[in-house]
């Protein structure tokens, strides 16, 4: 939902209407961009769209400055768009998250001192992340239970 296109006030991808069952883009014109070819780039298969008639078309400078606008979706994209329709349609999602998950990370990137991990690679981050969250889950029980009920839970 965010794109250079959209920054230099040209039309962001979601202008454009995917139709799954002719496999084609529907840009604001309401000129059709047919599938061309797809591609593999860093592990992922991408198609392309565009239409042949893009020269006349009277929305061309609304909607990009090069020769022809052409239109990537990436092969999993259906994924993409329904987990952003449930989004919009849950508002009081986001309010549960922060309650549920923005503290804890709230507060070890705090214990951290809010800059950087300490080790390099994803094993060693994996290993540091692993145990400040293993701190944080300690510290969380150790205020709710006293520290005896907590040895007691621990040895049995």
């Amino acid at each position: 939902m965010t794109s250079g296109a959209k920054a230099d006030e040209h039309f962001n991808n979601d202008a454009f209407i995917y139709d799954a069952a002719k496999n084609e883009y529907v840009c604001p014109a309401g000129e059709a961009l047919i599938w061309r070819f797809s591609s593999v780039e860093k592990g992922m298969k991408l198609h392309r769209y565009w239409s042949s008639r893009y020269q006349d078309c009277t929305l061309k400078s609304q909607c990009t400055p090069s020769k022809q606008r052409r239109v990537r979706r990436w092969g999993h994209e259906a994924i993409l768009e329904e987990m952003q329709v449930r989004l919009s349609n849950a508002l009081d999602m986001m309010r549960i998250r922060k309650r549920t998950v923005e503290h804890p990370f709230g507060t070890l990137k705090h214990w951290m001192g809010a800059t950087h991990f300490l080790t390099r690679k994803l094993e060693g981050v994996g290993a540091e992340m692993s145990l400040n969250v293993l701190a944080y889950n300690l510290k969380r029980i150790m205020k709710t239970l006293d520290t005896n009920s907590l040895m007691k839970a621990l040895s049995a």
